[in-house]
């Protein structure tokens, strides 16, 4: 199992809002929205539910076993990861029916202090569809003041689009990336289909009281946190232009590479676009795994006595120990992610 590329089930995961119809375009799911919005992708977190009780929820499959991500990781670290290294990303699909609750994500001092986790929430969104007036919301006007934010909690117990008043919005466009960092007030609007790739948590603090028709309790508002507390987490600085622009690596043989989050952006992670037009590529992070995720086309994936067909949609787990032995052909898009 450790020795070729690792691909997983399907693992759409629950939410309070609804969403997924997008799906449709990228899985090839039915074409409707309900309360599985998102797709957790080569995922080891645990999603955080109100009521849940599966401690594997979120927690990615073996395809066709019944090992989950998180043990295989734990049996075998360093073949899977390079040795000293830990799994440090979160990859998502997720297809917004509505505008989600104004929150925002621990850095991570904020988590080592308040959740006992060396993870923050630092995360990109890469734009790969829209419906009719699609919006994402990013930053806190110029002059809001933290007295604003608190009014508007309050506020919007009555008032559901009381926070939207504060915050700036942007109209995306298919293949732009966004840098959202920690502590930046945001909310996705309706009408997105995101792969996000972020830090490997769950933690949102959202002080909205409603996310759509869903009345938010107080621990799903403030993560269990006092109100003081979970307010400290936004930063009420301007934000900087939320999107980044690529930047070409290579170009050649059918072959055009780049690089979508550098170490310039963050150090969570790297981001970087492949795209195929008849060309083959080697798989080769070296020092680190990395995760893929195929956003369009038909290829396949190909290494010593191993061949499998990828298309949209598909997505695999490259171990740090096979880099350099696979390569990746046809007429394709990638997402490599490390």
């Amino acid at each position: 199992m450790i020795k070729e590329p690792i691909f997983f089930e399907r693992n759409r995961v629950g939410r309070v809002y609804t969403g997924g119809k997008l799906f449709a375009d990228l899985f090839g799911d039915p074409a409707v929205d309900n309360y599985l919005p998102e797709e957790w992708i080569a995922s080891s977190v645990r999603a955080l539910n109100k009521g849940s009780t599966d401690p594997k929820e979120g927690i990615s499959k073996i395809k066709d076993s019944d090992l989950y991500f998180d043990d295989l990781l734990k049996q075998y670290p360093e073949e899977l990861l390079g040795k000293g290294n830990t799994f440090r990303i979160l990859v998502k699909g997720l297809d917004s029916a509505i505008r989600l609750p104004a929150q925002a994500h621990p850095d991570k001092p904020f988590s080592r202090k308040h959740f006992n986790s060396n993870y923050g929430k630092t995360e990109c969104w890469l734009i790969l569809g829209t419906r009719p007036d699609a919006k994402l919301y990013f930053g806190f006007k110029e002059g809001v003041t933290q007295a604003d934010f608190e009014a508007a909690i309050d506020r919007s117990e009555t008032e559901p689009d009381a926070m939207e008043e504060l915050m700036e919005y942007i109209y995306p466009q298919v293949g732009q990336m966004y840098f959202v960092p920690a502590k930046t007030v945001h909310a996705i609007g309706k009408g997105c289909l995101i792969l996000e790739i972020q830090e490997p948590s769950d933690f949102t603090i959202q002080p909205e009281h409603w996310c759509g028709e869903y009345k938010l309790s107080d621990k799903e508002m403030y993560l269990g946190l006092s109100r003081e507390d979970a307010v400290s987490c936004f930063n009420f600085t301007p934000a900087d232009d939320p999107q980044l622009r690529p930047t070409p690596i290579y170009s050649g043989n059918g072959v055009t590479v780049e690089e979508m989050v550098g170490p310039k952006d963050t150090d969570c992670f790297i981001i970087n676009r492949i795209k195929l037009a008849g060309g083959e590529f080697t798989l080769d992070v070296k020092g680190s795994y990395a995760v893929y995720i195929v956003t369009d086309g038909n290829g396949k994936v190909s290494g010593d006595g191993y061949e499998k067909a990828v298309k949209k949609g598909d997505y695999f787990f490259m171990p740090a120990s096979l880099m350099g032995s696979f390569k990746v052909s046809g007429n394709i898009e990638l997402i490599e992610t490390y």
